[in-house]
């Protein structure tokens, strides 16, 4: 069932959706060459809880941070842990923040030092193809549009969208419906309705959009880069409202 938001719900839901930027942006600094994935999980941590939040991942579905921190091949649900962070590698960061009991959800993908130029496209790509996903959506647009509209951007430069997870509502609860799939066709899936809160995620890869699932483990099945972007955003009178960016 799709849950519709009221405008007090909004304005509670603003607030873990800044602390999910305000961390995002401190990964972005911090993230270097030589740090492991657990060091950066730590960061983002114990940021989470000094702004008096929760991290909405930790222990979900048994989850154990507060970081997903996925690294090249790896394309969502990297655990934190011993990986060692190198030279032109791309980390994907997805972070979720609970406070005044609504959820936030977001991510980006970072390039480590000098980096591949096809390395630094594909981050490109999938950030603008975000950007594609809510351009001219509104009141009474077809779900479908919007990943139509980024599964068109990303194979114009030639990558490929991942099928085998999609983006999602959000509200008092991480998951809740609709699914937001990233690919599809335009015209279909529900309208959109006022005060519907999404999270919007592409996830995209320089290679084949087939994956592998083992567990939390989510790799190319090419093993070639994978990006992901991602923002929690509201339907409103005048079109999609980005609350963490």
């Amino acid at each position: 069932m799709i849950t519709i938001k009221t405008d007090k719900e909004i304005e509670l839901m603003r607030e873990p959706c800044k602390v999910v930027r305000d961390v995002l942006l401190l990964a972005e600094e911090s993230v270097k060459v030589g740090m492991t994935t657990g060091e950066l999980n730590k960061i983002i941590h114990d940021y989470i809880t000094s702004c008096g939040a929760t991290p909405s991942f930790l222990g979900l579905y048994g989850f154990p941070a507060a970081a997903c921190i996925s690294v090249n091949e790896e394309v969502v649900h990297g655990r934190p842990g011993s990986r060692v962070i190198k030279e032109g590698d791309i980390v994907s960061v997805d972070v979720g923040a609970y406070l005044k009991g609504f959820h936030a959800d977001a991510a980006r993908s970072f390039c480590v030092g000098e980096t591949d130029p096809m390395k630094r496209k594909l981050v490109d790509v999938t950030r603008e193809s975000f950007f594609k996903g809510i351009e001219g959506i509104c009141i009474g647009s077809a779900l479908g549009d919007v990943g139509h509209q980024i599964q068109s951007y990303v194979e114009s430069n030639g990558f490929s969208v991942v099928r085998a997870m999609v983006g999602h509502g959000i509200g008092r609860k991480v998951h809740e419906d609709p699914e937001v799939p990233n690919y599809g066709r335009k015209g279909t899936g529900v309208r959109l309705r006022r005060n519907m809160a999404l999270a919007i995620e592409p996830m995209v890869n320089m290679g084949t959009f087939e994956v592998d699932i083992n567990g939390w483990d989510c790799i190319t099945r090419d093993k070639m880069p994978s990006a992901h972007y991602e923002n929690t955003v509201i339907i409103t009178d005048n079109g999609v409202e980005i609350l963490t960016l």
